[in-house]
Parts: C-alpha cells; sequence; structure tokens
C-alpha cells in the first residue's frame, strides 16, 4: 500500500479542471473545501473563500465568449494565511465591475469580490489565451 505524502510546507496549492457548467460553482466550493480543511488557518477562510469562488467560476461560465468545451482551470494558492484564488478561461475580454440596479436579480458578483477580497484583478493567461481573475483573502477579510 502506498504510503500518503506528507502535507506539503507553505505554500500549498491545488489546481483543478472545471466544465462551462451551471454546475461547476458547487463543484469549485468543494474542491475549495476539500484544499483549506487539512489546513491550520482553512476552516476561518472557508465562508469567504467559497463565496468568491462561486462568483469568479460563475461569472467564466456565464460570461467567457468561447466554446461551450473548453474547461476552466481553478487554483487554489495559500500561503502565510493567505488565500488566492485564480480563474483561468479563455476569454481575453476583462470583466468589469459595474453597479447593479437594486431591480436587478444579477450583476452584483464582482462587487461582492471588490468588497470582501482583500485584492483582487485580472491579468492576461500565459501564452496569450483568455485570462485569470484572481482574489486574495487575508484572515481579516475573512473575519469581517
Amino acid at each position: 500500500m502506498p504510503e500518503a505524502a506528507p502535507l506539503s510546507p507553505s505554500p500549498a496549492e491545488q489546481t483543478c479542471w472545471l466544465p462551462r457548467h451551471r454546475t461547476s460553482p458547487r463543484a469549485a466550493r468543494r474542491e475549495l473545501r476539500e484544499f483549506l480543511l487539512p489546513q491550520p488557518s482553512g476552516e476561518h477562510l472557508l465562508p469567504t473563500g467559497e463565496l468568491l469562488v462561486s462568483e469568479l467560476v460563475t461569472n467564466a461560465v456565464q460570461h467567457a465568449r468561447t466554446p461551450r468545451d473548453r474547461l476552466i482551470q481553478v487554483r487554489f494558492t495559500l500561503a502565510d494565511g493567505l488565500l488566492r484564488i485564480e480563474v483561468h478561461d479563455a476569454d481575453s475580454e476583462k470583466p468589469e465591475l459595474r453597479d447593479a440596479a437594486d431591480s436587478e436579480e444579477a450583476g452584483r458578483g464582482l462587487l461582492l469580490v471588490h468588497e470582501l477580497a482583500q485584492s483582487w484583478g485580472c491579468c492576461p493567461r500565459r501564452g496569450g489565451i483568455g485570462k485569470v481573475v484572481w482574489c486574495q483573502i487575508s484572515p481579516e477579510q475573512a473575519a469581517a
């Protein structure tokens, strides 16, 4: 029977690939939970992290202008208590932070990311195809 590898020292990292499907935000939350719970500060970061990964993956599923068969890459990194969430998709158009009208049922995802994350942004993917939308959550933001 193979031995389990010891937990790696900081930074811890995990990557998963998800389809562009309405169930992918739920799968991303599950992946984040499995990543964070074994980590010393993980449980504290989990509620905010789950909300923000859901919002970023939902944006990639709903708004990326790419063929349906393209996958979304989600990467988590935890170093010195700081959680970084990255969502990679093949659409190069950057998301725009906007104010949704009170009567709108959607359109507040990036506003939540902006308000709850320590920092967030968007940059081109390596190789020039697509983008990475990322956010960082510190224990202080998670407690807010």
